[in-house]
Protein backbone atom coordinates (compact mmCIF):
# COMPACT_ATOMS: atom_id res chain seq x y z
CA UNK A 1 0.00 0.00 0.00
CA UNK A 2 1.27 3.65 -0.56
CA UNK A 3 1.84 6.37 2.02
CA UNK A 4 -1.23 8.08 0.48
CA UNK A 5 -3.13 5.24 0.46
CA UNK A 6 -2.40 4.33 4.29
CA UNK A 7 -2.54 7.39 5.29
CA UNK A 8 -6.42 8.03 3.77
CA UNK A 9 -7.09 4.73 5.24
CA UNK A 10 -5.96 5.92 8.96
CA UNK A 11 -7.49 9.03 8.58
CA UNK A 12 -10.77 7.34 7.81
CA UNK A 13 -10.67 4.54 10.84
CA UNK A 14 -10.11 7.81 12.71
CA UNK A 15 -12.76 9.24 11.89
CA UNK A 16 -15.11 6.27 11.59
CA UNK A 17 -14.12 5.91 15.57
CA UNK A 18 -15.09 9.85 16.21
CA UNK A 19 -18.93 9.30 16.75
CA UNK A 20 -19.52 8.38 13.09
CA UNK A 21 -18.43 11.70 11.64
CA UNK A 22 -18.32 11.64 8.07
CA UNK A 23 -15.24 11.82 6.42
CA UNK A 24 -13.72 15.24 4.93
CA UNK A 25 -12.94 14.87 1.14
CA UNK A 26 -12.54 18.22 0.41
CA UNK A 27 -12.62 19.37 -3.78
CA UNK A 28 -10.96 22.28 -5.00
CA UNK A 29 -13.14 23.92 -8.04
CA UNK A 30 -11.32 27.24 -8.49
CA UNK A 31 -8.04 28.71 -7.85
CA UNK A 32 -7.64 32.03 -9.46
CA UNK A 33 -6.11 35.66 -9.36
CA UNK A 34 -8.24 38.44 -8.12
CA UNK A 35 -6.37 41.47 -7.94
CA UNK A 36 -2.41 42.77 -7.58
CA UNK A 37 -2.16 45.57 -5.36
CA UNK A 38 1.02 47.87 -4.89
CA UNK A 39 2.64 48.51 -1.64
CA UNK A 40 1.07 51.41 0.66
CA UNK A 41 3.46 52.10 3.19
CA UNK A 42 0.53 52.75 5.50
CA UNK A 43 0.89 50.47 8.03
CA UNK A 44 -2.01 48.51 7.03
CA UNK A 45 -2.62 46.38 3.70
CA UNK A 46 -5.56 43.65 1.89
CA UNK A 47 -5.80 41.68 5.27
CA UNK A 48 -5.34 44.26 7.82
CA UNK A 49 -9.07 43.60 8.47
CA UNK A 50 -8.88 40.52 9.78
CA UNK A 51 -11.30 40.04 12.04
CA UNK A 52 -14.24 41.11 9.26
CA UNK A 53 -14.20 39.94 5.97
CA UNK A 54 -13.47 41.36 2.25
CA UNK A 55 -15.40 38.52 0.92
CA UNK A 56 -19.24 37.86 0.99
CA UNK A 57 -21.45 35.03 -0.84
CA UNK A 58 -25.34 35.97 -1.70
CA UNK A 59 -26.88 32.87 -2.85
CA UNK A 60 -24.63 32.19 -6.20
CA UNK A 61 -23.32 35.21 -6.35
CA UNK A 62 -19.98 35.79 -4.65
CA UNK A 63 -18.27 39.23 -3.58
CA UNK A 64 -14.89 41.10 -2.79
CA UNK A 65 -13.74 44.16 -1.77
CA UNK A 66 -10.36 45.15 -2.41
CA UNK A 67 -7.93 47.63 -1.62
CA UNK A 68 -6.08 49.49 -4.29
CA UNK A 69 -3.42 51.59 -3.58
CA UNK A 70 -3.64 55.26 -5.25
CA UNK A 71 -0.41 56.32 -7.17
CA UNK A 72 1.10 59.67 -6.30
CA UNK A 73 -0.55 60.01 -3.00
CA UNK A 74 1.23 60.19 0.09
CA UNK A 75 0.72 57.94 3.10
CA UNK A 76 -1.25 57.25 5.26
CA UNK A 77 -4.49 57.87 3.48
CA UNK A 78 -3.37 56.61 -0.03
CA UNK A 79 -5.94 53.85 -0.69
CA UNK A 80 -9.41 53.74 -1.56
CA UNK A 81 -12.12 50.54 -1.82
CA UNK A 82 -12.71 48.24 -5.07
CA UNK A 83 -15.34 45.85 -5.68
CA UNK A 84 -15.40 42.74 -7.49
CA UNK A 85 -17.79 39.87 -8.04
CA UNK A 86 -16.92 36.76 -10.19
CA UNK A 87 -18.33 36.04 -12.75
CA UNK A 88 -18.69 32.40 -15.43
CA UNK A 89 -15.35 33.35 -16.73
CA UNK A 90 -13.30 34.87 -13.38
CA UNK A 91 -13.38 37.76 -11.74
CA UNK A 92 -14.81 41.75 -12.60
CA UNK A 93 -14.22 44.69 -11.15
CA UNK A 94 -17.37 46.50 -10.19
CA UNK A 95 -16.76 49.75 -9.09
CA UNK A 96 -13.84 51.71 -7.22
CA UNK A 97 -13.98 55.11 -4.78
CA UNK A 98 -13.20 57.81 -7.35
CA UNK A 99 -13.65 60.56 -4.84
CA UNK A 100 -12.45 59.36 -1.04
CA UNK A 101 -9.17 58.53 0.43
CA UNK A 102 -8.69 55.66 2.92
CA UNK A 103 -6.19 54.04 4.85
CA UNK A 104 -7.68 50.27 5.55
CA UNK A 105 -9.17 47.93 3.54
CA UNK A 106 -13.23 48.13 3.60
CA UNK A 107 -15.23 44.46 5.01
CA UNK A 108 -18.26 43.94 3.73
CA UNK A 109 -21.59 42.17 4.69
CA UNK A 110 -24.55 40.46 2.82
CA UNK A 111 -28.09 39.78 3.36
CA UNK A 112 -30.00 37.16 1.58
CA UNK A 113 -32.52 39.41 0.35
CA UNK A 114 -29.96 40.66 -2.04
CA UNK A 115 -28.28 43.21 -0.56
CA UNK A 116 -24.34 44.05 -0.18
CA UNK A 117 -22.98 46.25 1.87
CA UNK A 118 -19.18 47.68 2.40
CA UNK A 119 -17.97 49.32 5.51
CA UNK A 120 -16.04 52.51 4.48
CA UNK A 121 -13.78 54.78 6.70
CA UNK A 122 -13.26 58.18 4.11
CA UNK A 123 -10.87 60.65 5.29
CA UNK A 124 -11.37 64.13 5.72
CA UNK A 125 -7.99 65.86 5.45
CA UNK A 126 -6.49 67.64 2.94
CA UNK A 127 -3.97 65.36 0.12
CA UNK A 128 -0.11 65.41 1.68
CA UNK A 129 -1.84 65.08 5.05
CA UNK A 130 -0.20 62.63 7.00
CA UNK A 131 -3.46 61.74 9.17
CA UNK A 132 -6.47 63.12 10.92
CA UNK A 133 -10.54 62.72 11.33
CA UNK A 134 -12.43 60.17 9.44
CA UNK A 135 -15.92 59.81 8.36
CA UNK A 136 -17.29 55.51 9.22
CA UNK A 137 -19.65 55.28 6.29
CA UNK A 138 -21.86 52.20 5.15
CA UNK A 139 -22.00 51.94 1.09
CA UNK A 140 -25.49 49.58 0.30
CA UNK A 141 -25.19 47.71 -3.04
CA UNK A 142 -27.75 45.48 -5.06
CA UNK A 143 -26.57 42.15 -5.53
CA UNK A 144 -28.54 42.02 -8.63
CA UNK A 145 -27.13 44.91 -10.03
CA UNK A 146 -24.22 45.87 -8.34
CA UNK A 147 -22.29 47.95 -10.74
CA UNK A 148 -25.51 50.26 -10.47
CA UNK A 149 -25.18 53.48 -8.20
CA UNK A 150 -25.10 52.80 -4.66
CA UNK A 151 -26.52 54.55 -1.43
CA UNK A 152 -24.84 55.90 1.14
CA UNK A 153 -25.75 55.11 4.79
CA UNK A 154 -24.17 57.27 7.88
CA UNK A 155 -24.55 55.38 11.25
CA UNK A 156 -25.67 57.09 14.24
CA UNK A 157 -23.53 57.53 17.33
CA UNK A 158 -23.12 58.38 20.26
CA UNK A 159 -22.25 62.46 20.76
CA UNK A 160 -19.47 63.29 18.59
CA UNK A 161 -16.47 61.09 18.59
CA UNK A 162 -13.35 61.63 16.74
CA UNK A 163 -12.70 59.18 14.67
CA UNK A 164 -9.65 58.60 12.09
CA UNK A 165 -7.88 56.64 9.93
CA UNK A 166 -6.78 54.08 12.27
CA UNK A 167 -9.99 52.74 12.65
CA UNK A 168 -9.40 49.62 14.35
CA UNK A 169 -13.21 48.89 12.78
CA UNK A 170 -15.33 45.62 13.10
CA UNK A 171 -18.16 44.83 10.69
CA UNK A 172 -20.89 42.20 11.50
CA UNK A 173 -24.26 41.25 10.08
CA UNK A 174 -27.17 39.15 11.05
CA UNK A 175 -28.31 37.69 7.55
CA UNK A 176 -31.40 35.81 8.60
CA UNK A 177 -32.84 38.89 10.57
CA UNK A 178 -31.19 41.83 8.15
CA UNK A 179 -29.37 43.81 10.82
CA UNK A 180 -26.14 45.03 11.01
CA UNK A 181 -23.81 46.29 13.84
CA UNK A 182 -20.13 48.49 13.43
CA UNK A 183 -17.66 49.18 16.12
CA UNK A 184 -14.90 51.70 15.73
CA UNK A 185 -11.97 52.87 18.36
CA UNK A 186 -11.54 55.50 19.70
CA UNK A 187 -7.59 55.89 20.96
CA UNK A 188 -6.86 53.76 23.98
CA UNK A 189 -10.04 54.02 25.97
CA UNK A 190 -13.35 52.33 23.80
CA UNK A 191 -14.79 51.40 21.09
CA UNK A 192 -17.96 53.15 19.68
CA UNK A 193 -20.85 50.88 18.28
CA UNK A 194 -23.96 51.81 16.42
CA UNK A 195 -26.54 48.79 15.53
CA UNK A 196 -28.74 48.94 12.26
CA UNK A 197 -32.33 46.91 12.79
CA UNK A 198 -34.17 45.38 10.08
CA UNK A 199 -36.46 48.62 9.83
CA UNK A 200 -33.17 50.09 8.50
CA UNK A 201 -32.79 52.73 11.49
CA UNK A 202 -29.92 53.25 13.22
CA UNK A 203 -31.76 52.89 16.39
CA UNK A 204 -28.68 52.22 19.27
CA UNK A 205 -25.38 53.36 20.07
CA UNK A 206 -23.06 53.27 22.60
CA UNK A 207 -19.23 52.94 24.28
CA UNK A 208 -18.01 49.54 24.92
CA UNK A 209 -14.80 50.01 27.29
CA UNK A 210 -12.18 48.59 27.44
CA UNK A 211 -10.64 45.89 30.29
CA UNK A 212 -8.63 47.77 33.03
CA UNK A 213 -5.27 46.52 33.30
CA UNK A 214 -4.91 46.81 36.83
CA UNK A 215 -1.83 44.44 37.04
CA UNK A 216 0.67 46.65 35.11
CA UNK A 217 3.01 48.04 36.43
CA UNK A 218 0.92 51.31 35.66
CA UNK A 219 -2.78 50.12 35.77
CA UNK A 220 -4.38 51.27 32.42
CA UNK A 221 -7.13 50.86 30.13
CA UNK A 222 -6.18 47.81 27.58
CA UNK A 223 -7.13 48.23 24.58
CA UNK A 224 -8.92 45.45 22.39
CA UNK A 225 -8.47 45.16 18.94
CA UNK A 226 -8.56 42.97 15.48
CA UNK A 227 -11.61 41.19 16.92
CA UNK A 228 -14.23 38.73 16.19
CA UNK A 229 -17.78 39.89 16.35
CA UNK A 230 -20.80 38.22 15.79
CA UNK A 231 -24.49 39.57 15.66
CA UNK A 232 -26.76 36.80 16.15
CA UNK A 233 -30.52 37.33 17.54
CA UNK A 234 -29.46 41.19 18.62
CA UNK A 235 -26.93 39.14 20.68
CA UNK A 236 -23.61 40.53 20.45
CA UNK A 237 -20.54 38.94 20.85
CA UNK A 238 -16.40 40.72 20.85
CA UNK A 239 -13.36 38.50 21.12
CA UNK A 240 -10.12 40.14 20.08
CA UNK A 241 -6.35 40.40 21.85
CA UNK A 242 -4.81 43.05 23.79
CA UNK A 243 -2.71 45.96 21.72
CA UNK A 244 -1.25 48.34 23.92
CA UNK A 245 2.48 49.21 24.48
CA UNK A 246 4.59 47.09 26.32
CA UNK A 247 3.39 47.77 29.59
CA UNK A 248 6.22 46.27 31.91
CA UNK A 249 8.96 48.38 32.44
CA UNK A 250 11.55 45.79 32.67
CA UNK A 251 10.71 44.73 29.53
CA UNK A 252 9.98 47.60 27.93
CA UNK A 253 13.68 48.80 28.71
CA UNK A 254 15.50 45.82 27.25
CA UNK A 255 13.17 45.91 24.50
CA UNK A 256 14.01 49.20 23.51
CA UNK A 257 17.72 47.82 23.90
CA UNK A 258 17.78 45.53 21.27
CA UNK A 259 15.25 47.89 18.79
CA UNK A 260 16.37 51.32 19.56
CA UNK A 261 12.36 52.31 19.34
CA UNK A 262 10.44 53.85 22.45
CA UNK A 263 7.70 51.43 22.05
CA UNK A 264 6.36 47.57 20.99
CA UNK A 265 3.28 46.41 21.29
CA UNK A 266 1.90 43.58 23.12
CA UNK A 267 -0.52 41.02 21.64
CA UNK A 268 -0.67 38.43 24.41
CA UNK A 269 -4.25 38.61 26.14
CA UNK A 270 -7.59 37.46 24.66
CA UNK A 271 -10.26 39.09 25.99
CA UNK A 272 -13.99 38.21 25.32
CA UNK A 273 -17.17 40.79 25.77
CA UNK A 274 -20.58 39.75 25.08
CA UNK A 275 -24.10 42.20 24.89
CA UNK A 276 -27.57 40.05 25.29
CA UNK A 277 -29.48 42.26 24.05
CA UNK A 278 -27.77 45.46 22.18
CA UNK A 279 -30.50 47.71 21.86
CA UNK A 280 -30.14 47.65 25.75
CA UNK A 281 -26.49 48.10 25.05
CA UNK A 282 -25.19 46.71 28.55
CA UNK A 283 -22.41 44.42 28.09
CA UNK A 284 -21.03 41.61 30.27
CA UNK A 285 -18.12 41.67 32.66
CA UNK A 286 -14.70 40.53 30.36
CA UNK A 287 -13.88 37.26 30.20
CA UNK A 288 -9.75 36.99 29.45
CA UNK A 289 -9.99 33.46 27.42
CA UNK A 290 -6.29 33.25 27.03
CA UNK A 291 -3.11 34.60 27.94
CA UNK A 292 0.53 34.37 27.14
CA UNK A 293 1.31 37.77 29.67
CA UNK A 294 3.66 36.02 31.96
CA UNK A 295 6.30 35.19 28.80
CA UNK A 296 5.67 37.98 26.82
CA UNK A 297 4.20 35.68 23.92
CA UNK A 298 1.95 36.42 21.33
CA UNK A 299 -2.10 35.50 20.53
CA UNK A 300 -3.70 36.54 17.74
CA UNK A 301 -7.47 36.01 17.31
CA UNK A 302 -8.65 33.98 14.13
CA UNK A 303 -12.33 33.16 14.17
CA UNK A 304 -16.11 33.09 16.60
CA UNK A 305 -19.25 31.46 15.78
CA UNK A 306 -22.47 31.60 18.26
CA UNK A 307 -23.49 28.17 18.18
CA UNK A 308 -27.51 27.09 17.82
CA UNK A 309 -26.91 26.23 21.69
CA UNK A 310 -26.04 29.67 22.89
CA UNK A 311 -21.99 28.36 23.32
CA UNK A 312 -19.55 30.82 21.77
CA UNK A 313 -17.05 28.94 19.52
CA UNK A 314 -13.54 30.88 19.76
CA UNK A 315 -10.08 29.67 17.38
CA UNK A 316 -6.41 31.48 18.00
CA UNK A 317 -2.71 30.86 17.25
CA UNK A 318 -0.82 31.32 20.37
CA UNK A 319 2.88 31.53 20.75
CA UNK A 320 4.62 30.98 24.12
CA UNK A 321 7.31 33.32 24.47
CA UNK A 322 9.56 36.20 23.24
CA UNK A 323 12.47 34.37 22.32
CA UNK A 324 14.81 37.52 22.25
CA UNK A 325 13.77 38.16 26.40
CA UNK A 326 13.89 34.68 26.88
CA UNK A 327 17.60 34.06 28.46
CA UNK A 328 17.25 36.92 30.55
CA UNK A 329 14.14 36.80 31.91
CA UNK A 330 12.44 33.34 31.84
CA UNK A 331 15.36 31.18 30.69
CA UNK A 332 14.06 27.36 31.58
CA UNK A 333 10.45 28.10 29.53
CA UNK A 334 10.04 25.89 26.10
CA UNK A 335 9.01 27.92 23.24
CA UNK A 336 5.56 26.37 21.70
CA UNK A 337 3.34 27.36 18.85
CA UNK A 338 -0.58 26.68 19.03
CA UNK A 339 -3.60 26.50 17.16
CA UNK A 340 -5.99 26.66 20.13
CA UNK A 341 -9.83 26.23 20.44
CA UNK A 342 -12.37 27.17 23.07
CA UNK A 343 -15.56 27.29 24.55
CA UNK A 344 -16.89 30.17 26.26
CA UNK A 345 -20.81 29.16 27.72
CA UNK A 346 -22.52 31.61 30.53
CA UNK A 347 -19.20 34.00 30.93
CA UNK A 348 -17.11 30.76 31.70
CA UNK A 349 -14.62 28.70 29.50
CA UNK A 350 -15.46 25.62 29.60
CA UNK A 351 -13.20 23.73 27.10
CA UNK A 352 -9.89 24.69 25.73
CA UNK A 353 -7.77 22.38 23.12
CA UNK A 354 -5.35 22.43 21.59
CA UNK A 355 -5.89 21.58 17.77
CA UNK A 356 -1.96 21.76 16.44
CA UNK A 357 0.97 22.67 18.15
CA UNK A 358 5.14 22.77 17.38
CA UNK A 359 7.85 23.86 19.16
CA UNK A 360 10.92 22.80 21.12
CA UNK A 361 11.12 19.04 21.78
CA UNK A 362 7.43 18.92 20.02
CA UNK A 363 8.11 17.86 16.33
CA UNK A 364 5.60 18.77 13.36
CA UNK A 365 4.27 21.48 11.43
CA UNK A 366 3.98 25.22 12.63
CA UNK A 367 0.47 26.14 12.37
CA UNK A 368 -0.67 29.58 11.13
CA UNK A 369 -3.93 31.52 10.41
CA UNK A 370 -7.40 29.75 10.56
CA UNK A 371 -10.67 30.39 10.36
CA UNK A 372 -13.92 28.16 10.78
CA UNK A 373 -16.67 27.01 8.45
CA UNK A 374 -20.02 26.17 9.57
CA UNK A 375 -21.92 23.45 6.81
CA UNK A 376 -25.72 23.88 6.74
CA UNK A 377 -26.43 21.41 9.49
CA UNK A 378 -24.23 23.15 11.86
CA UNK A 379 -20.92 20.99 11.32
CA UNK A 380 -17.98 23.14 12.27
CA UNK A 381 -14.98 22.81 10.48
CA UNK A 382 -11.68 24.24 11.15
CA UNK A 383 -9.71 24.79 8.10
CA UNK A 384 -5.58 26.61 8.88
CA UNK A 385 -2.94 26.87 7.56
CA UNK A 386 0.68 24.71 8.67
CA UNK A 387 4.42 24.96 7.26
CA UNK A 388 7.03 22.96 8.59
CA UNK A 389 9.84 20.44 7.10
CA UNK A 390 9.38 16.75 5.19
CA UNK A 391 11.60 13.98 6.93
CA UNK A 392 13.79 14.43 4.40
CA UNK A 393 14.17 18.13 5.32
CA UNK A 394 12.17 19.65 2.39
CA UNK A 395 10.21 22.39 3.13
CA UNK A 396 6.53 22.21 2.86
CA UNK A 397 2.96 24.14 3.38
CA UNK A 398 -0.21 23.51 3.01
CA UNK A 399 -3.77 24.61 4.13
CA UNK A 400 -5.71 21.36 6.49
CA UNK A 401 -9.16 20.62 7.60
CA UNK A 402 -10.56 19.33 10.09
CA UNK A 403 -13.87 19.35 12.34
CA UNK A 404 -14.42 19.76 15.86
CA UNK A 405 -16.99 17.24 16.92
CA UNK A 406 -20.16 17.45 19.69
CA UNK A 407 -18.33 16.42 22.36
CA UNK A 408 -14.84 18.61 22.09
CA UNK A 409 -13.27 16.22 20.23
CA UNK A 410 -11.95 16.54 16.22
CA UNK A 411 -11.06 14.44 13.93
CA UNK A 412 -7.55 14.30 11.78
CA UNK A 413 -6.94 16.65 9.18
CA UNK A 414 -6.91 16.15 5.95
CA UNK A 415 -5.23 18.57 3.22
CA UNK A 416 -6.74 20.89 1.01
CA UNK A 417 -5.29 20.34 -2.24
CA UNK A 418 -4.54 23.27 -3.24
CA UNK A 419 -1.88 24.34 -5.82
CA UNK A 420 -1.23 27.24 -3.67
CA UNK A 421 -1.74 27.29 -0.05
CA UNK A 422 -3.17 30.46 1.29
CA UNK A 423 -1.07 31.97 4.44
CA UNK A 424 -3.71 34.55 5.62
CA UNK A 425 -7.13 34.02 4.21
CA UNK A 426 -11.00 35.41 4.91
CA UNK A 427 -13.91 33.11 4.23
CA UNK A 428 -17.41 33.95 3.14
CA UNK A 429 -18.72 33.69 7.36
CA UNK A 430 -22.13 33.80 8.73
CA UNK A 431 -20.79 36.51 10.96
CA UNK A 432 -20.84 39.05 7.63
CA UNK A 433 -24.21 37.49 6.50
CA UNK A 434 -23.32 35.26 4.11
CA UNK A 435 -25.39 31.53 4.87
CA UNK A 436 -23.70 28.24 5.84
CA UNK A 437 -22.52 26.26 3.08
CA UNK A 438 -20.92 22.96 1.86
CA UNK A 439 -19.07 24.73 -0.37
CA UNK A 440 -15.87 27.00 1.21
CA UNK A 441 -15.17 30.63 0.05
CA UNK A 442 -11.27 31.09 0.16
CA UNK A 443 -10.09 35.67 -0.27
CA UNK A 444 -6.60 36.21 0.67
CA UNK A 445 -2.43 35.88 -0.07
CA UNK A 446 -1.14 32.56 -1.00
CA UNK A 447 2.60 31.58 0.29
CA UNK A 448 4.24 31.55 -3.70
CA UNK A 449 2.14 35.15 -4.76
CA UNK A 450 3.85 38.33 -4.21
CA UNK A 451 1.00 41.59 -3.98
CA UNK A 452 -1.61 39.17 -5.50
CA UNK A 453 -4.84 38.04 -3.85
CA UNK A 454 -6.35 35.05 -4.71
CA UNK A 455 -9.74 33.30 -4.82
CA UNK A 456 -10.45 29.49 -4.33
CA UNK A 457 -13.74 27.68 -3.93
CA UNK A 458 -13.73 23.89 -2.64
CA UNK A 459 -16.63 22.05 -2.24
CA UNK A 460 -17.34 19.92 0.54
CA UNK A 461 -19.16 16.85 -0.48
Amino acid sequence: MSLALALSAAVLLAVASQGGAQPLQPRVEVEEDVYTYEAADNGAGPMWCHGSTCLARIGERVFASGLETIPDQKPLNNCRWMLFTREADGWRQLLKDETGRTREPCPVAGFPDGRLFLSANPTLTEPGTYGGPARPEVLQFSAAAPDQPFETLLPTWDGAPEFTEHSYRSFAADGPAGELIIFQNIGYTHAEWSFRDREGNWSAQGKLMWPWGAEYDKPQPIRVCYPNVALKDRAVYFCGVSDIVEPYDAWRAYKKELTGRDWDFDFRRLFLAWCPDITKGEFAEWVEVASRDKTCGWIFPCDLWVAPDGAVHILWTERALDERLREKFFPEEKQRHQLNYAIVRDGKVETRVTLQESGEGLPGPTPGNGRFHITPDNRLLVIYFVSGSNPDGAAFAEDRLLEILPDGSYTPPVTVPLSNPFTSFFTATPRAGSAPSNTLDLLGECRNTQRTVRYARVVLP
